[in-house]
């Protein structure tokens, strides 16, 4: 009976605890520390070239942080319901619609988390694009993206204190992932992080964790003024989508339903210690949302944990 009892207290010390109102969160694989080395440089696409097919996404990504900054600055003019537009067959204007958390204004000059990556979901429509997980530090000079569009998934660092474009971009091929990835929760993923430089001005850079190397690589580094003009930070799910008219859904729909969009281990820093977001400094865009709201009523969005680890499935 002492042995029994001894081993079921060793089982429960080892279980993970989950927090209240939302299921555990466990790694099936190891997350980099935020204060690993930080060395290297990720290379840039040698056949980083502008395309049609770039300058449409590029052009949809512009549209959609447009209409994001007016939702959240409430300027209803500026912001449509591109939902309630399409329904009404009104206009062939994509949908545009997004979840996660919103780190906000005082609570950090840093974000790092680790991101799902599916090389396999390829997007059939050219209007069609799946930008998930994404991620913005408040006032920080770039978004680092998960792109994904008709010509494959794309690693973004999209430069908000510069061009307001796609300022570096990584293929997500057979390189990339032997680099950057592991398999965290079952889902291949990378490791992201942006932080503030320790200099006057507002400077940043962003960073990609090489699981050879186990160092920080350099993404992409800018100053300036942040153009976004928001007083929030996210890391969220997002999507710019048209509707199939062979099923009546988004076209992401059927054709990412093989694919599993994960943010896990978000941490902000703060006074220099990095710390798990919390429903305090990085409340959920919407507590209960419809996936029909998606163009995909079997989209499933999951609180991992309390706001520092979210799931969204079609």
């Amino acid at each position: 009976m002492t042995t029994l009892i001894a081993t079921l207290v060793a089982f429960l010390a080892l279980a993970p605890a989950g927090p209240a109102g939302a299921s555990g969160s466990r790694l099936s694989g190891a997350v980099p520390s935020p204060t690993a080395p930080h060395r290297g440089a990720v290379a840039q696409n040698s056949s980083d070239t502008p395309t049609p097919g770039r300058d449409r996404a590029v052009q949809a990504f512009v549209e959609q942080r447009a209409k994001l900054r007016a939702a959240l600055t409430g300027d209803p003019a500026s912001a449509p319901n591109d939902a309630a537009t399409a329904a009404s067959g009104a206009s062939l204007a994509p949908t545009h619609n997004f979840w996660g958390i919103f780190p906000q204004a005082g609570t950090h000059d840093g974000i790092t988390a680790t991101h799902s990556v599916d090389p396999s979901y390829k997007v059939s429509n050219s209007q069609n694009f799946t930008y998930a997980p994404t991620t913005k530090a408040l006032n920080s000079c770039m978004e680092v993206v998960t792109a994904y569009w008709s010509q494959g998934a794309e690693i973004w660092a999209w430069d908000w204190c510069g061009t307001s474009g796609p300022a570096k971009t990584v293929k997500v091929d057979a390189a990339f992932l032997a680099k950057y990835t592991t398999t965290v929760n079952g889902i291949t993923s990378y490791s992201v992080q942006l932080s503030k430089d320790a200099t006057s001005g507002n400077a940043w850079s962003s960073f990609l964790y090489n699981y050879k190397t186990q160092a920080w690589e350099s993404l992409f580094r800018s100053s300036g003024t942040d153009q976004s003009a928001l007083n929030y930070g996210w890391d969220i799910f997002e999507i710019y989508a048209t509707v199939n008219p062979a099923t009546g859904k988004g076209y992401y729909c059927t054709e990412a339903r093989s694919t599993t969009f994960d943010s896990t281990d978000i941490k902000l820093r703060r006074g220099g210690a990095w710390q798990l977001a919390t429903p305090t400094d990085s409340p959920w865009t919407s507590t209960s949302p419809r996936g029909s709201d998606y163009l995909c009523p079997s989209l499933t969005f999951t609180r991992a944990a309390q706001n520092h680890h979210w799931t969204v499935h079609p």
